[in-house]
C-alpha cells in the first residue's frame, strides 16, 4: 500500500505547529498503525527528515499510550480499539490519512503527536487510591458484595486512562476518566470508607487541571477504546451530591 500522510509537526508546547505531507510506500495491510509509522520514520530518516515523534508502549491495547487522532477520530475509525491495535487493512491503497495529537489545554503538546497527560496522574494522586487497612485476603468465595456490583466496578476499572474521552469531547472534559476511577473504588467495600473524600478531591483536581465539565455530547463514550459508559458520570454526580453535605473534611 502507498499512502499520503498529513501529520501534525510541532517542536514543543510553545512552538507553532502545522500539518506536513509525507508519501509513505510499501505498507503491508497486516501492519498495525504504529508499525506503519515506524516504516514511515525509516523512510523519513533516509530522506534526511526528522522522524515523527509519537507515544507508544505495550502495543497490545492495554496501556493507552498510543494517543493519536486519525482522520478526526481519537484512536481512528475502528470501534473499541486503541491505535496500536488498529491495522492498515482498515485503509485502502492510495488513501490520504490525517494524524493529529490529542487536542486539550490540559494535555500540552510535547512534540509532534506526543502530549503530556500528567493531568490524569495528578487526578489519581488526589485520591485515586485507598489508604485504609483491609486486612488479609478473603476466602475465594467470600465476596461481601453482589456479583452485579462487582461486575460494574470491573467495567469502570476497564479505563486505561488514554485520554481519548478528553480528545473527543467538545468541552475537553475528563469526566469519563474521573468517573471511572471514582466508581471502580467507591463501588467496592474497600473504597467506600473514603468514598466521600475521594469524589470531592478527584473532581477538585479535575477542575484545577483545566478540563471542562460534561456537556452530555456522549462523544467520550463513542471514542473510548474500552467501552466505558457515560452512566459512570451519572454515578459520579450522585456520589458528589451525597458527599457534599458531609463537609470538606469528611
Amino acid at each position: 500500500m502507498n499512502l499520503t500522510l498529513y501529520v501534525w509537526r510541532q517542536a514543543n508546547a510553545k512552538a507553532p505547529g502545522k500539518m506536513e505531507r509525507y508519501e509513505t510506500k510499501g505498507i503491508s495491510p497486516d501492519m498495525s498503525f504504529l508499525e506503519m509509522l515506524d516504516v514511515t520514520n525509516e523512510q523519513l530518516i533516509k530522506q534526511g527528515i526528522e522522524p515523527i515523534v509519537f507515544d507508544h508502549d505495550c502495543r497490545e491495547g492495554i496501556c493507552g499510550m498510543c494517543s493519536q487522532v486519525i482522520n478526526g477520530v481519537p484512536h481512528g475509525p475502528e470501534e473499541l480499539v486503541t491505535v496500536c491495535q488498529l491495522h492498515m487493512r482498515r485503509f485502502n491503497d492510495g488513501d490520504t490519512i490525517f494524524i493529529e495529537p490529542w487536542r486539550s489545554k490540559a494535555f500540552p503538546i510535547e512534540k509532534d503527536l506526543m502530549v503530556d497527560r500528567g493531568a490524569f496522574d495528578r487526578i489519581m494522586q488526589a485520591y485515586g487510591y485507598t489508604s485504609i487497612t483491609c486486612g488479609g485476603a478473603p476466602d475465594a468465595n467470600d465476596h461481601p458484595i453482589p456479583k452485579w456490583q462487582l461486575d460494574r466496578a470491573m467495567d469502570a476499572a476497564e479505563c486505561i486512562g488514554c485520554g481519548a474521552c478528553v480528545a473527543a469531547c467538545p468541552n475537553a472534559s475528563g469526566m469519563l476518566f474521573t468517573a471511572a476511577k471514582v466508581a471502580h473504588l467507591n463501588m467496592l467495600p474497600q473504597g467506600k470508607p473514603e468514598g466521600a473524600r475521594r469524589v470531592k478531591a478527584m473532581i477538585a483536581a479535575h477542575d484545577l487541571e483545566g478540563f471542562g465539565n460534561c456537556t452530555n455530547h456522549y462523544e467520550c463514550e463513542a471514542a473510548c477504546p474500552k467501552g466505558v459508559k457515560t452512566a459512570f458520570i451519572s454515578y459520579l454526580n450522585k456520589e458528589l451530591i451525597k458527599a457534599l453535605p458531609k463537609g470538606a473534611q469528611d
